[in-house]
Parts: C-alpha cells; structure tokens; sequence
C-alpha cells in the first residue's frame, strides 16, 4: 500500500524534480498562485520543487494539492525557508 502523506526529508535525500520555483519573500497567496501557474506547465507526474518563505505556505500549498489533485510528496525545512515537492496531477487545477 502507498502511503500518499507527505513525509519530511533529510538533506541527505535527494530530491528529483523537473522544475523548480522559487516563492522566497513572496506572501500568501501568491507561493500557491505561482506553483499552480508553474505546475500548469508540466505533465501529469513530474515533479515541481517549491521554495517558500511564508509561514502560511506550509498549510496552503497542502490545501491547494488536496484540492487540486496534486500530490505532495515530500516537506522539508531549511533555517527559513520551506521546501516542498510536488507531483502534478492528472487534473489541470
């Protein structure tokens, strides 16, 4: 069974993604605005890299996978930033 919850990462893990967004200094809501734009590019099962400094990115762009049919595979923390990866859906949104 695939567990589809996203689980923290390590540096020592390596994070394969085939595009990368960085939302540093950016606020709510333009991390999720620009990752959707950004997702919207890429097809169905590759892998978006997001960079976020905003607290309330750890909560939105969760939000906006579930509500979109994208999947978050993995979170980590760097000092301040929030990293995040995520995997495009089927769906468009």
């Amino acid at each position: 069974m695939q567990d589809d919850t996203a689980r923290p990462i390590s540096e020592s893990d390596a994070w394969q993604f085939d595009a990368a967004l960085d939302a540093g200094g950016l606020k709510c809501p333009l991390p999720v605005l620009k990752a959707r734009k950004a997702l919207l590019a890429l097809r169905p099962d590759q892998r978006l890299r997001v960079t976020a400094t905003d607290p309330l990115a750890a909560i939105d762009l969760p939000h906006f996978c579930a509500e979109s049919g994208h999947r978050l595979v993995a979170t980590a923390t760097q000092g301040p930033r929030l990293l995040f990866l995520v995997e495009r859906g089927e769906t468009a949104g």
